[in-house]
């Protein structure tokens, strides 16, 4: 794999707004990241870090104000549920967030094709992809530990380019990055400078790796439990644009560090739709594949993101 493959990219506007004192406070955030979280983790190996970071998280959560995000958001999903079962479920995806940060250390040894950790359901798929000369685009959501998802499919291998979201401290963002090059994912670019990249690399006949289940305020309204959401086009618009299959990728959690993950059935527009129509036919398949997964393990989605505007809430009675 060529440098410019594997080189760590940084969009330059978030470290051009910092003061001395921001860029101060990073290299205190970092030292403390080294200290606190990341050696002891490493310490404990993988269950055990899962297990004691899935734990601590799922205690401390609830006195945190993201905790009524996580809360609302069920009870947009699922009206019908009791507030005891709204409230199991909100500290079961705050377990989840937990093990996953506490096995965020210990990645390499999650390997996806080499021990009893990973289960890759039809991997097949993923050979046709990379004996092909088209490419495709795969998307997901953020279930369980979604790293393992992009490793899956990057050491099969598929020549794929996997978008991320760059973390303002730029030294705990390189920390993570080398991670994820160490544990096999070399081709990363940042969202919002990664559009061009994105298109160069289909064009060329390889793979590009997107999030498709959190709120774009510039997207596309479509049904995600019953409540309009906004949803980005992007990963649609790539793949008809160059002709290339949508493909749909899940992650459940069967234990500590331990994961299934799915390589599902191509999605494509219906017949005879062409242009707008095709776009918003793809987004309503990804946000319905979504949304499946979503119900079939609650507690192991990102709750924690505003998935709805605080209108919807309003409106829900929430």
């Amino acid at each position: 794999m060529s440098d410019s493959k594997t080189q760590y990219v940084r969009p330059k506007d978030i470290d051009s707004r910092s003061t001395w004192r921001q860029r101060l406070a990073w290299r205190l955030e970092a030292i403390a990241w080294d200290v606190v979280y990341w050696w002891p983790m490493k310490a404990l190996g993988p269950d055990l870090a899962s297990d004691f970071a899935g734990w601590l998280v799922k205690r401390i959560a609830p006195l945190l104000s993201q905790d009524k995000t996580v809360k609302r958001n069920l009870r947009m999903a699922f009206p019908d549920w009791s507030e005891a079962k709204v409230e199991k479920v909100a500290k079961a995806s705050w377990e989840s967030v937990g093990r996953t940060a506490g096995e965020l250390p210990h990645l390499p040894k999650i390997h996806p094709y080499e021990g009893d950790r990973v289960e890759v359901v039809h991997p097949e798929r993923l050979d046709a992809v990379e004996n092909s000369e088209t490419g495709a685009v795969f998307v997901s959501g953020h279930f369980a530990n979604w790293e393992v998802m992009a490793a899956v499919i990057c050491r099969r291998p598929v020549d794929c380019l996997v978008t991320y979201r760059a973390l303002n401290n730029p030294h705990i963002d390189r920390r993570i990055n080398k991670v994820r090059h160490d544990y096999g994912i070399g081709v990363l670019t940042p969202k919002g400078l990664g559009t061009r990249e994105l298109m160069r690399a289909l064009s060329a006949g390889r793979s590009v790796a997107l999030m498709n289940d959190q709120k774009f305020n510039k997207g596309l309204g479509v049904p995600f439990f019953g409540h309009e959401a906004m949803t980005a086009p992007g990963p649609s618009r790539l793949a008809l644009k160059y002709d290339v299959p949508i493909i749909p990728v899940s992650t459940v959690r069967t234990g500590p560090a331990r994961f299934q993950i799915t390589i599902h059935e191509p999605i494509r527009p219906r017949i005879g739709l062409k242009g707008d129509d095709a776009v918003r036919d793809c987004v309503e398949q990804i946000t319905s594949f979504i949304e499946a997964q979503v119900r079939a393990h609650p507690e192991q989605w990102f709750w924690q993101h505003r998935r709805w505007p605080k209108s919807a809430w309003k409106n829900a009675g929430v």
